[in-house]
C-alpha cells in the first residue's frame, strides 16, 4: 500500500470500531516533520465505553492495552501495532475527558501529570493541543486556538517547576559531586522551561522531541557535556543553566 491507501485503510478500520466518533493522525506525520522511518500515530476518539477487545479483533499484529494501562490520566491507553510493515501507535481518547480539558484550558486551568518517556511530564491540555494540530481522518472534532487565559497561567507554572528542579539539584547533588543527577536535573529543567516559553508564545506542544529546539534552548547541550563529578564544576553548570533558562523566559 502507498501512504494514502495505508491511511485510508487504518482510518476506516479504526472508525468502524464501536463507540468511535473520530480518528486522527498525529505526531510528525500530521505536522509534516517526519522522515521515511517515522512511525504513524493515530488516535481514536470515543464516546462512552470503548472495549480494546474490539481493536484486537481487527487482527493487526502488536500489543493492545486496556483502558488506563498507560497511567490512567490524559494518556489512558492505546496500542503498538505493525500494519502492512509499518509501525503504528493508536491512542485512546475519551471525548468526555477531552471536552472537559478543553473547557478547563479555555479558563486557564490545567494540571500536570507524569508520563513515561517525557522528562518534564505533560500538562492536561496536551489533549487540547492534539485537537489543534492533528489531522482528522474520520469524523468531526473542534480545532481550538491557543487560549489567552492559558498563555497567562501556564508559563509561571512551568518556570516555577524549573526553578525548583535546579534548586533541589543545587542542594542535594552538588556537594556530593553527583554529576548524573545534576545532568538529569538540567535536562528536566530545560524541558520545563521550554514548555514555559512556548506557552507564552501560544504554541501548542504534543511531545518533547523537538521542544528544546523550538524554544531556542539547545545551548543546554554544551552545559551538560561539560559536567564532571566535581562540586565546583557542577555549581558552575547550574549557574550557567539558570542564566540560560531565565534569558529564554524573559526573551
Amino acid at each position: 500500500m502507498n501512504d494514502e491507501t495505508f491511511l485510508a485503510t487504518v482510518a476506516g478500520g479504526l472508525a468502524a470500531l464501536p463507540s468511535v466518533h473520530a480518528v486522527t493522525l498525529g505526531g510528525s506525520r500530521a505536522q509534516n516533520t517526519h522522515d521515511p522511518g517515522s512511525d504513524w500515530d493515530f488516535a481514536v476518539y470515543y464516546r462512552g465505553g470503548f472495549d480494546p477487545a474490539d481493536l484486537r479483533a481487527v487482527g493487526w499484529d502488536g500489543e493492545v492495552s486496556e483502558i488506563g494501562a498507560w497511567g490512567g490520566g490524559v494518556f489512558n491507553g492505546g496500542a503498538w501495532l505493525t500494519i502492512d510493515g509499518r509501525q503504528a501507535d493508536v491512542h485512546y481518547r475519551d471525548l468526555d475527558v477531552v471536552e472537559h480539558h478543553l473547557a478547563e484550558a479555555r479558563e486557564g486551568r490545567f494540571h500536570w501529570e507524569p508520563l513515561m518517556f517525557h522528562l518534564a511530564g505533560v500538562p492536561s491540555y496536551l489533549v487540547v493541543a492534539e485537537l489543534a494540530v492533528n489531522r482528522v481522518l474520520r469524523g468531526d472534532l473542534p480545532r481550538p486556538e491557543y487560549p489567552e487565559a492559558l498563555r497567562e497561567t501556564a508559563p509561571p507554572m512551568w518556570r516555577g517547576r524549573a526553578e525548583l528542579t535546579l534548586r533541589y539539584a543545587r542542594g542535594a547533588y552538588v556537594a556530593r559531586g553527583a554529576a548524573t543527577e545534576v545532568a538529569g536535573a538540567l535536562a528536566t529543567a530545560a524541558m520545563e522551561t521550554a514548555h514555559a516559553v512556548l506557552a507564552a508564545r501560544g504554541e501548542w506542544v504534543t511531545n518533547e522531541k523537538r521542544l528544546l529546539r523550538r524554544a531556542g534552548l539547545r545551548e543546554i547541550d554544551a552545559i551538560v557535556a561539560g559536567l564532571r563529578p566535581d562540586p565546583g564544576v557542577l555549581a558552575k553548570a547550574l549557574d550557567e543553566a539558570d542564566a540560560l533558562l531565565l534569558a529564554a523566559v524573559d526573551g
